[in-house]
């Protein structure tokens, strides 16, 4: 599983012209999935994006996670993130879940992140979705389940 984690002093996703997740102050969360990720990823990634400590503290040091900020979380499902570049100039999904499978293991990864925060704004999965954000910082910190730096 590949996330992006994008802090935000706002995000909002929209679908057909109607939004369908927002946030103010939070962390637009970027997912991808492969189809041998499990629920230990899930749960290992929902930990880091919860528990991250991207958020300034009194001292404008980056040292509060988004609970200790009362931050919410917008996702976004990408299969994009899984994009192969080795070869020429169009880029390959191979790396990617199918759609059925992806689907599904969205559904449940949103559902371990929300066992341990709070529900969360998301995107429609397949959508063609339109996605607008205020980056803060910037930052933006790229992680891998299966490459745990």
């Amino acid at each position: 599983m590949r996330v992006i984690l994008q802090r935000v002093q706002h995000a909002s996703v929209m679908v057909d012209g109607e939004i369908t997740g927002k946030i103010e102050s939070g962390i637009l969360a970027l997912v991808g999935f492969e189809p041998d990720d499990t629920k230990e990823d899930f749960e290992w990634i929902s930990k880091k994006i919860i528990k991250l400590r991207i958020f300034n503290d009194e001292n404008d040091v980056m040292n509060l996670d988004v609970q200790q900020t009362n931050g919410d979380i917008l996702v976004v499902s990408q299969f994009t993130l899984h994009a192969s570049t080795k070869k020429g100039n169009r880029p390959s999904y191979i790396k990617a879940s199918k759609p059925d499978l992806a689907n599904v293991q969205y559904e449940t990864f949103l559902n371990v992140l929300e066992s341990n925060f709070k529900p969360v704004q998301r995107g429609i999965f397949g959508a063609d979705m339109k996605v607008e954000l205020l980056n803060d910082g910037p930052v933006t910190i790229f992680i891998d389940s299966k490459n745990k730096e």
